[in-house]
């Protein structure tokens, strides 16, 4: 194992399958010379030149329009959308197009791209550069939706997302860039729609992803001192869902709670609780909770921000009024 941060795992990631295959190349706005928003294509250019680290106009419908006719051709693009706010600019080409292709041809062609952008807030950068918009993707036929939570899994999973053949849409949360992690040495790869138990438990289920996932960890920690052991789960991938390991989960604690710094309403939390209201109803102790975003835009003010968005303090209380306490 070798000690790396999350973006440097995504970059490795990147750079690992460049030179793997040739039909791999990077896309979108000042990833060459400036190295991306966020600094993860940073130095690519000198590795694999301007013909494969392609900056772009400002044109998120026209980036990923590209990279969907590119990709319809037999190469294999990588997107960057500096925020994942601007993923409604290029919603059209995605949703009516990438994801359809395989479906309207009847499998005959295929669109192996993928979309990575930044998403989240906890930086103060307001309403337009903050939003978690996963939930409205996840119910896209035809996309998948990966959402990590530390180095070793974004490096897995971004380069099972680079060798599949179908849309996939790479959730990286901005706070996760300055996290360090153990990433294996050797090659490997993370298979989608398998979630990880990150803490085994026997009293309540928090159900998790992303930068939620530390949260739920420390607040686990927290409720040991109170005698409650919590299991967290990291559903690593939204599309697909693993729900057989929620239903596994909820069925050896009969209490559950799902956390998520999206909105709650229509969010990633809703759709889990429907699944299990559906299928594992009978084995609950106690109602489900949702800790989520308060239904509004997320402030400038980070006194503000902080209001509206989840932490461990929400988790907590949440997981105390389940077990009754």
């Amino acid at each position: 194992m070798k000690e790396m941060y999350y973006w440097q795992a995504i970059q490795e990631a990147m750079a690992e399958e460049m030179e793997r295959d040739r039909r791999v190349f990077l896309l979108g706005e000042d990833i060459a010379e400036y190295g991306g928003a966020f600094g993860v294509t940073r130095g690519l250019l000198e590795k694999f030149g301007k013909h494969r680290i392609v900056n772009t106009p400002i044109s998120e419908p026209g980036i990923v329009g590209l990279a969907t006719g590119a990709a319809l051709k037999g190469l294999r693009p990588i997107v960057e959308i500096m925020f994942m706010d601007f993923m409604t600019l290029c919603s059209d080409q995605i949703l009516n197009h990438a994801a359809k292709y395989a479906y309207m041809y009847a499998g005959m062609v295929n669109v192996p791209l993928v979309i990575r952008t930044p998403a989240g807030g906890r930086r103060a950068y307001g309403p337009t550069h903050s939003q978690s918009l996963e939930s409205w993707f996840m119910r896209v036929p035809g996309l998948k939706v990966v959402a990590p939570s530390d180095p070793a899994d974004a490096k897995g999973l971004l380069k099972t997302a680079i060798r599949d053949d179908n849309p996939v849409l790479f959730v990286e949360h901005k706070m996760l860039y300055a996290v360090k992690g153990p990433v294996p040495k050797k090659e490997y790869l993370i298979p989608f729609g398998q979630a990880a138990i990150r803490r085994s438990g026997n009293d309540v289920t928090i159900v998790t992803y992303s930068e939620m996932v530390p949260r739920a960890l420390r607040t686990a920690e927290k409720l040991s001192e109170e005698n409650i052991d919590a299991e967290v789960i990291d559903l690593r991938t939204l599309a697909p869902l693993d729900l057989p390991a929620v239903f596994a989960s909820v069925k050896k604690t009969g209490r559950v709670l799902i956390a998520e710094e999206g909105w709650k309403t229509g969010g990633v939390g809703a759709e889990i609780s429907a699944a299990i209201g559906e299928n594992v109803l009978e084995y609950l102790e106690a109602p489900i909770r949702r800790v989520a975003a308060k239904d509004v835009h997320i402030p400038s003010s980070d006194v503000l921000e902080k209001l509206v968005l989840p932490d461990e303090n929400d988790i907590y209380d949440a997981a105390m009024e389940i077990m009754g306490g």
